[in-house]
């Protein structure tokens, strides 16, 4: 019972799906139990995959099989993950993208990045980062309706594993006391990260009756490699990590995984 609380604390936190009422009560809250949750983040990967690749699948099969279909499938689907997350992880990519593209100390990069009005870096890096998303998941729809659905699922899942490593690795910084991730950022063990490992797991697996094992490693591969030039760059600007830093983490590495896993099977002729 214990564990399902702590899923629905990550739900609750990471998406919008309600948990409210006797439900909210039953769960209750404290900055242990968000702490605890950290172990079930891949898991909320699930769920997102599973709504935007509903969506997918449902427009793609109902839609005339014309060359804008696979558009028209990616699009909706991209926009039912970012309406079910609240774009929680997009805000974060353009709140760290306004606060590192400038020149200025750390300091003053974290009230930048505090700052809830967008600038041009932030508009800039969401446009691109979320138009390279959709494109690339037009691709794989193009090669496989499954193989998509199989991709999408890995790069939700892998891609809220990284920000995980990167709050084991770094150190928080910012406002401590009002930062909603600064419960995450103490007491992650290496036990919890094996266990939030553990539901990467299954999709990889399952995957492989569909899709070839040696594109995923390199999907995974390239969305690691993501994730450590993120955290490279938060270490180097400001020292540490915030919880907009962790959103860009989860972005990058999502890319990631598309362009990585495409790249292996470009080259396996695939």
């Amino acid at each position: 019972m214990q564990a399902l609380k702590h899923f629905l604390i990550a739900v609750q936190f990471f998406t919008r799906i309600p948990v409210v009422g006797r439900l909210a009560a039953w769960v209750g809250y404290s900055p242990d139990m968000l702490r605890a949750s950290a172990v079930y983040f891949p898991l909320v990967g699930w769920v997102v995959a599973a709504v935007s690749g509903a969506v997918m699948w449902f427009v793609y099969a109902t839609l005339p099989a014309l060359s804008a279909t696979p558009w028209a499938a990616v699009l909706l689907s991209t926009a039912a993950g970012i309406f079910l997350t609240g774009a929680f992880h997009e805000d974060g990519l353009a709140d760290t993208a306004d606060g590192l593209g400038t020149g200025f100390p750390p300091e003053r990069v974290l009230l930048i990045m505090k700052d809830s009005r967008i600038g041009t870096y932030g508009a800039l890096s969401l446009f691109l980062v979320v138009l390279t998303k959709v494109a690339l998941l037009v691709v794989w729809v193009q090669l496989s309706l499954t193989w998509a659905l199989c991709v999408l699922l890995m790069a939700h899942t892998v891609s809220r594993f990284f920000p995980l490593c990167v709050i084991k690795a770094l150190r928080h910084v910012g406002d401590a006391p009002t930062s909603k991730s600064k419960p995450l950022a103490s007491q992650i063990s290496w036990r919890g990260l094996c266990m939030a490992l553990v539901w990467c797991v299954p999709p990889f697996i399952g995957s492989l009756s569909w899709f070839p094992g040696l594109v995923m490693v390199g999907g995974v591969s390239f969305s690691a490699l993501c994730a450590v030039y993120m955290a490279w760059r938060l270490r180097v600007r400001i020292q540490g990590f915030t919880g907009d830093g962790l959103g860009a983490v989860q972005q990058l590495s999502e890319i990631g995984f598309y362009l990585g896993a495409l790249w292996v099977a470009g080259l396996r002729g695939w």
